[in-house]
């Protein structure tokens, strides 16, 4: 039986990377003095590895497969097969971005006019190709975390991830550009994926984690209504294609059944409660798979 070597990133992606495995039908058990996670699965052996390290790992063979940032793989520059976009990140389900940033009340306001200064960050590399991009000669630096805080005493500027932009603010920080953006991509290298095994351990389990990240911003809504009051809901719903549409023993009636973005259904229900809709019921799903 072919086993799938998997990376699963430690640091600040593990929780949220963890809790997807979950909703998406794998359990997975860390103990807190081993960097060897149990799961649920005999066709996956797990490992521990910092997001920053996955690729190489990823591409020397060490590991099979791994769940890190496409902003990682473009630093170390690592021959992978980015097999997948996991759009999640620490805080929410979205891509994060690279920024430059300087203090807010500093005379900097362009790329240009950080020649000769000092930047730092951890992406050193992704940091110099941008530089180069716009010509650009200035020293970066390699920061070894609290980025934030460097500037202005220890830097002019820094390169620093960010989901929201609060930590920045917090910091008196202002962005200037966005040098990347990045989301969580699932790699795999390129033997394991000519290995028609492997890569169909690989492309399931995407398959579930998709499913996963699909339906967690999502409801899904069942309901009642008389035929004649039918095209007055469906002009209310939001439907992820078609509603479905099912009679009911009273041919009077049909029932309802449509998924919608969690976030509208406080807007959506009392309009559908106007429209003569009866017996609304919202519930929760685990996978949605397009």
């Amino acid at each position: 039986m072919r086993v799938l070597k998997l990376g699963i990133p430690k640091g600040s992606l593990q929780d949220a990377t963890i809790d997807l495995l979950a909703r998406a039908g794998w359990k997975v058990s860390i103990s807190s003095r081993s960097y060897v996670p149990a799961i649920d699965d005999p066709e996956m052996d797990c490992l521990l590895v910092r997001a920053q390290e996955m690729a190489r790992y990823v591409e020397t063979g060490a590991l099979d497969a791994g769940i890190t940032g496409h902003d990682w793989v473009q630093e170390t520059g690592a021959d992978v097969i980015e097999l997948a976009e996991l759009v999640y990140a620490k805080q929410r389900l979205a891509r994060v971005r690279w920024v430059l940033a300087v203090p807010e009340d500093c005379a900097i306001r362009e790329p240009r006019d950080l020649e000769g200064k000092v930047i730092a960050t951890e992406v050193v590399g992704i940091t110099r190709n941008y530089l180069a991009r716009h010509g650009v000669n200035a020293r970066v630096e390699f920061s070894w975390g609290a980025t934030e805080v460097k500037v202005p005493q220890l830097a002019d500027a820094i390169v620093e991830v960010t989901e929201t932009g609060s930590s920045l603010r917090a910091n008196r920080l202002r962005i200037l550009d966005t040098v990347l953006e990045s989301s969580t991509v699932f790699i795999i290298n390129h033997k394991s994926a000519a290995d028609p095994a492997k890569r169909e351990i690989a492309e399931n389990l995407v398959l579930m984690l998709q499913g996963a990240i699909a339906a967690a911003t999502r409801v899904g809504l069942m309901l009642n209504v008389r035929r004649e009051d039918l095209a007055t809901v469906l002009a209310v719903l939001p439907a992820l294609k078609n509603p479905t549409i099912s009679a009911l023993s009273d041919s009077d009636w049909v029932a309802v059944n449509t998924i919608i973005e969690e976030a509208v259904v406080r807007q959506i229900l009392p309009k559908l409660k106007a429209a003569k809709a009866q017996g609304i019921v919202e519930y929760p799903l685990n996978k949605i798979v397009l």
